[in-house]
């Protein structure tokens, strides 16, 4: 059996007449931790709705693998019961539902013990959320770790998780970093979309993404100190000559 769960072969997506990705190739293994480092622009969370299948992120070329099987042209709902979620970027909101039912929407047998699990995974005490309505009572930060403990919970084969660290403090990484690690330990590949290059070194691999491209790949160290050097200091990311291979480091 493959250790590849999942394969992105030279993928394109257009958006209003715009290429947003071009050409991006990137592999998760099973149970992986990879890490999709990029400024704010270029292009991640396009690939992460692109990945899940969402309405207006039909890929233009390229093809995306997952367990062997070609789900390029599939639903979103169809990517899910393969065992493929997605955490987004801004958490959704769910007037009058409890935080214990949110929870167990996505679980295939709902257990209490996991629903309990998941909130302590995410530093949130279960008796102080589990009665709480998912609404704008909580904090931005409180709705993005209930929207993780809602990912962790339904234990899929791959977690795309869109800036987990958006809305968190810096002091709060180390809670996210810890979940993420939990959840590879318990089989789940992680696929970490981030621009804070404090989240890298939770990674196995990871990659430097800019202007729709994969331009570094390799030990997530090397690649988070190319960031910095490179790009953090950047107020304007620069094109990329379309079609360049990345470099491994």
């Amino acid at each position: 059996m493959t250790t590849r769960l999942l394969i992105v072969e030279n993928l394109h997506l257009e958006r209003e007449g715009k290429e947003i990705l071009r050409g991006v190739n990137l592999t998760v293994a099973r149970g992986q931790i990879f890490g999709l480092l990029g400024r704010n622009g270029s292009g991640k969370s396009t690939l992460a709705y692109t990945l899940m299948g969402c309405a207006g992120y039909t890929p233009s070329a390229g093809r995306i693998l997952f367990d062997g099987q070609d789900i390029t042209r599939r639903s979103v709902t169809e990517r899910a019961r393969l065992g493929l979620t997605l955490a987004w970027q801004e958490p959704a909101r769910f007037e009058g539902l409890k935080v214990q039912d949110y929870l167990s929407l996505g679980m295939k047998e709902p257990s209490q013990k996991r629903i309990e699990e998941a909130l302590t995974a995410v530093a949130l005490p279960p008796r102080t959320y589990l009665k709480r309505p998912v609404d704008d009572t909580l904090s931005g930060g409180e709705r993005k770790r209930i929207e993780l403990a809602a990912v962790y919970a339904m234990r899929p084969r791959l977690a795309v998780l869109d800036e987990p660290d958006s809305g968190i403090d810096v002091l709060s990484l180390s809670d996210i970093a810890r979940l993420i690690r939990r959840m590879a330990s318990e089989g789940t590949a992680v696929l970490l979309i981030t621009h804070r290059d404090e989240m890298v070194p939770v990674a196995d691999v990871a990659a430097l993404m800019c202007e729709g491209e994969i331009v570094q790949v390799g030990d997530p160290q090397a690649v988070r100190e190319y960031y910095m050097r490179r790009c953090k200091p950047c107020e304007i990311a620069q094109p990329v000559e379309a079609g360049r291979e990345y470099e491994r480091l």
